[in-house]
């Protein structure tokens, strides 16, 4: 440190020469200010840096099992000999500690043990609750007693299984295990269990606190894209600790005491990727960094992709990685951009398993410069596990920078399972992972359920052995065999099964609206001629009939083969029944005849508003027209949220389930998956249910968490919101990965200004920017990660309402502009007529250019106005 100070003022280019200094007392006086400053300047540094590097453990257990002397690791930490660290260790069995003079071990730690043959624990006050490293040295060796290649044991903490029956088999090398655990208790124990008379051993054990920041509270989900919040309560094992492109980092040279490993012999082919290094000292931490996540060696080499000598390289560099598919794993990513030569040139694409981790990524962007470190975190489901689990990096082709892709480095943790175990499927408790405590239990579970199903069937032969003699004329859901609606609760009405032909029937009882009878319908439909369907739904088949002086209706018939059934017919009647809005699609009535579930609607002429915006070649609309259908799809929402006391969650939003009547007014349809909300003043914030709706559409708290709010409702509505804009699927499998998700893609181009790069092409042009602006603004607030900070249906309504102010502003702009035109352009025209020949007046109403146009009218819409026609009730993926 004494050197910095004396360095810089032999440099300095603006001091004289050593000699002149003492030649005036204010050449004295600089010398001796300079001198001080610099001093202190490279203290300050040198302390910020070593605060920044250096991190100090509250715990720091450090044991050399089965050694007689204090040990030195080959880091330089000290470890406690067996001797002087009795206090930690108790068991009934009896001291066993075994040596080998010299082996080819990293550090002298592996040349003792301790050798369990009973159950044995060690015990670790800890000072300060939270994560720890927990880290266990074997090497496995023969003594004239024992031999340690047979050793088998269980390893366990109060809590937590770290390994099941577990045997070194053919690793005859040292090898070590590493967990990071959140440690909230004041004692924490390691209990050693030999297996069927075989021993137990370990060389060496460290309990070392690690420091909070390393494990955030949330991560990411790769199918569907969500955040995963229980990061913080979860324990983990390492399993890959990778510095991409470069060598073996050691813990002397980790902070933390980690070993990074080369990443070479994962690379699948090893030709598709080239390694990249610049000095260590060049990479920066961004603000709120810091370097315990990983030292600046990982993040100063990288894999890039390989020069391929061709003029548009696109392939991807791939990581391969056995895993055990029985956990979900943490999978972190670092990053560093130590190849750009300009800010904002590199842009590309992560892989996991083959699913889009990252579109596009900027780091510069993300960190704020170059050379800079940043990580990411990801929870890889294990539903969606495969091996081996494959890394990838890919160009980004839909920019104009550099067709490159980079990866500094690679950890893959393990996560406990359901039963709080890092090995095998049986907790600390001998619970198994799928719940069951022992083969007695689930034999036992198996016994009750189908004696439950005897029971079950003779109930139902009972009943029919007492069924009455006219049971074949009660054919409806309501009848002796299955009375679902029977009683003064009942569902319907068994009064509704007097409808008949033609029949005006209305209850009078509960409003459920007017019972049709199978023949009505059936001749309404023409006997359910293919050619009237006109949408196909999870329920069933829809189709276009006619009743009475021949209005028109749309018949939903429900399939008996479908997933949906009594439920949602009884769920749809329900709601409807007590909801009348102008933007919610009318409930005319409904069949249960004949084991058949039937409901009526109002018919939509112009269908769903999906057709109008892809895949049925029809008419483009026009941006305000736009605007409209979504004010008035957010009007009808907002009614159920706020229409009753508790409210009403659609849960099945989407552009679909949005109808358009002969004047294009827009109405919520398809209530069968709608559910109560939580009641004001019951104190719920939520209602936890399973997960239902469409994939593309689906709230990732929702399906992440089992808890439904309207703010599921919201998000949902912001995929329909970019729907309208893009014209585009919510899903498309056909495109590439990273524009798969329409929400994922287009907030990309939403973060960077250029959304209207990927609008609806028709639209170029006829949109006023602060239009689009508010309206890109309102579904980017809703899709919000979090429902808290989503806005309410009545707030996503007015800023609609805003952008179509915008938009109407702008045309009556236009309009008013033209009209000046034209009245010039006539003007002249008169001019130049008085001049010369005499022209006809008449002819003076309209220029060369074409008739005079008059400015825009904006229509009023009659919020109370009747309803019209349905014309589609089609659904997909969930309804």
């Amino acid at each position: 440190m004494e050197n910095k100070p004396r360095g810089l003022f032999q440099t300095n280019p603006i001091l004289p020469p050593f000699s002149s200094f003492f030649s005036s007392p204010m050449a004295t006086l600089l010398l001796v200010f300079s001198f001080v400053s610099a001093a202190t300047t490279a203290v300050s540094a040198a302390k910020a840096s070593s605060a920044a590097v250096s991190y100090t453990p509250q715990d720091n257990y450090l044991i050399d099992c089965g050694s007689n002397a204090q040990t030195t690791h080959s880091d330089g930490r000290l470890f406690l000999s067996d001797q002087s660290s009795g206090k930690y260790f108790s068991s009934q069995g009896k001291d066993i500690l075994v040596s080998v003079p010299s082996a080819d071990v990293p550090s002298p730690v592996y040349l003792s043990a301790r050798i369990f043959t009973v159950t044995a624990t060690y015990s670790f006050h800890i000072s300060r609750p939270g994560w720890h490293w927990i880290r266990l040295h074997f090497y496995p060796f023969k003594t004239a007693d024992y031999n340690l290649f047979d050793a088998k044991f269980t390893l366990t903490t109060d809590d937590l299984v770290l390994l099941h029956e577990f045997n070194v088999g053919s690793n005859t090398s040292w090898f070590f295990k590493e967990y990071l655990i959140n440690v909230t208790t004041e004692r924490f124990s390691l209990k050693f269990q030999p297996v069927k008379g075989a021993p137990a051993f370990i060389n060496g054990i460290e309990v070392v606190s690690a420091p909070d920041l390393l494990i955030t509270d949330t991560g990411s989900t790769l199918f569907p894209v969500a955040q995963y919040n229980d990061m913080g309560i979860q324990s983990y094992e390492t399993v890959y600790r990778l510095n991409v492109g470069g060598p073996e980092i050691t813990s002397r040279n980790d902070s933390l005491g980690r070993t990074w490993m080369p990443d070479l012999q994962y690379q699948a082919p090893k030709q598709m990727g080239q390694n990249v290094s610049v000095d260590p000292s060049a990479i920066k931490y961004p603000e709120g960094g810091s370097r315990l996540i990983a030292p600046q060696s990982v993040y100063a080499s990288a894999v890039e992709m390989a020069n391929t000598n061709t003029k548009s390289p696109n392939f991807n560099v791939t990581w391969n990685l056995d895993i055990d598919l029985s956990y979900q794993y943490l999978v972190r990513l670092h990053f560093c951009d130590i190849i750009s030569d300009s800010l904002n040139d590199l842009y590309f694409n992560v892989f996991i398993n083959g699913n889009t981790a990252i579109s596009g990524i900027d780091l510069s962007t993300l960190t704020g410069g170059l050379a800079t470190a940043y990580y990411k975190d990801f929870v890889v489901n294990s539903t969606m596990v495969s091996t081996p689990l494959s890394i990838q990096i890919g160009p980004w082709t839909q920019g104009s920078g550099a067709i490159n892709a980079l990866l500094n480095g690679i950890e893959v943790l393990k996560m406990n399972n359901s039963v709080n175990s890092l090995d095998g499927e049986f907790g600390v408790d001998g619970k198994t992972a799928k719940g069951g405590v022992n083969k007695v239990t689930v034999a036992a579970v198996g016994f009750a359920m189908m004696f439950g199903a005897f029971v079950g069937l003779g109930a139902v032969a009972v009943r029919w052995q007492k069924r009455p003699h006219d049971w074949q004329k009660r054919n409806s859901f309501s009848s002796w065999l299955l009375p679902l609606h029977a009683g003064d609760n009942s569902f319907m009405n068994s009064k509704n099964s007097m409808g008949s032909k033609k029949s005006q029937f209305f209850s009078s009882t509960n409003g459920l609206g007017r019972y049709f009878s199978f023949a009505e319908l059936s001749e309404a439909t023409k006997n359910w001629d293919p050619n009237a369907v006109i949408g196909v739904g999870g329920f069933g088949n829809v189709y276009i009939g006619e009743i009475d002086d021949g209005t028109q209706v749309a018949v939903k018939r429900g399939n008996p083969q479908s997933e949906q059934g009594i439920n949602e017919f009884q769920t749809e009647i329900q709601m409807l029944s007590k909801l009348r809005h102008r933007h919610l699609v009318s409930l005319i009535g409904y069949c249960d005849e004949n084991e058949e579930m039937i409901l009526v609607y109002e018919f939509m002429s112009n269908g769903p508003l999906r057709d109008h915006l892809y895949g049925k070649n029809l008419p483009s609309m026009s941006w305000k027209k736009r605007l409209e259908i979504c004010i008035g799809s957010a009007r009808g929402l907002h009614y159920l949220h706020t229409g009753s006391a508790q409210g009403i969650i659609h849960r099945d939003v989407k552009t679909t389930n949005i109808l358009l009547d002969d004047n294009f007014v827009a109405k919520m349809a398809d209530f069968g998956l709608s559910k109560d909300g939580a009641a004001n003043g019951s104190g719920q914030t939520h209602v936890s249910t399973a997960v239902k709706g469409s994939f593309g559409y689906l709230d990732p708290e929702y399906f992440r968490k089992q808890q439904l709010t309207d703010k599921s409702d919201v998000y949902s509505f912001g995929v329909v919101l970019l729907e309208v804009l893009c014209a585009r699927p919510a899903l498309n499998p056909a495109l590439p990965r990273e524009q798969v998700n329409l929400a994922e893609w287009a907030m990309q181009w939403k973060r960077k200004g250029l959304l209207e790069k990927i609008m609806d092409p028709s639209l170029a042009g006829a949109i006023n920017p602060e239009s689009m602006n508010k309206f890109a603004e309102a579904a980017e607030k809703c899709l919000a990660e979090y429902g808290v900070d989503r806005p309410t249906m009545g707030d996503v309504l007015w800023n609609l309402e805003h952008a179509l102010q915008l938009q109407e502003a702008s045309l009556q702009g236009k309009a008013a502009e033209e009209e000046e035109n034209n009245k010039a352009i006539a003007a002249s025209a008169t001019a130049t007529a008085a001049v010369g020949a005499p022209v006809d007046d008449k002819a003076n109403t309209a220029s060369a250019t074409g008739a005079v146009v008059p400015p825009a009218e904006v229509p009023v819409i009659d919020e109370h106005s009747g309803t019209a026609m349905f014309a589609h009730f089609a659904a997909i993926n969930g309804r």
